[in-house]
């Protein structure tokens, strides 16, 4: 069973590092290039699109997983793989879910209620992308971390 979870949380982990590791080399890159009120509204619709069952099933399962990575980690602390697995559960749930929650979204809540031809939009948009490519980078960085941790359970 743990073998199993560690599996599925390393691929959950991975995949959506993967995905957010896009939006950080090349996505946002070539939507920073378009004008202000073009790079807005592809931005906008990408929000709405990423709300869907592929990407949030993994998005939300991993975050299940990560969250039972850390019970178990706790459960079986003395069990010599227990603090990979505790890294691995928390990068995930802190760094990449957390930092999601907290940092990105409000971002995107506040570009969502922007017209992408206005004025005000033509201004909060390189501080938008400079903000949101900052905290995807962490969120990047804090995903393939926890595949890493999740992997380094079997190698110990």
């Amino acid at each position: 069973m743990t073998d199993l979870l560690v599996l599925f949380t390393a691929l959950g982990a991975a995949t959506v590092g993967g995905v957010f590791f896009a939006f950080s080399s090349f996505v946002m890159r070539a939507l920073a290039q378009l004008p202000a009120a073009q790079g807005v509204a592809a931005m906008q619709r990408i929000n709405v699109v990423v709300i869907n069952p592929w990407f949030m099933g993994a998005f939300m399962c991993t975050l299940l997983l990560s969250i039972a990575c850390v019970v178990v980690a706790c459960l079986l602390w003395s069990a010599p793989r227990s603090a990979w697995l505790l890294a691995a559960g928390l990068l995930y749930a802190v760094g990449t879910f957390g930092v999601t929650m907290v940092f990105n979204v409000p971002r995107n809540d506040r570009l969502a209620r922007l017209d992408a031809a206005s004025a005000e939009a033509a201004v909060y948009w390189p501080v938008y992308v400079r903000e949101w490519i900052f905290w995807n980078h962490v969120r990047t960085a804090a995903g393939l971390a926890s595949a890493v941790c999740a992997i380094l359970v079997w190698t110990r």
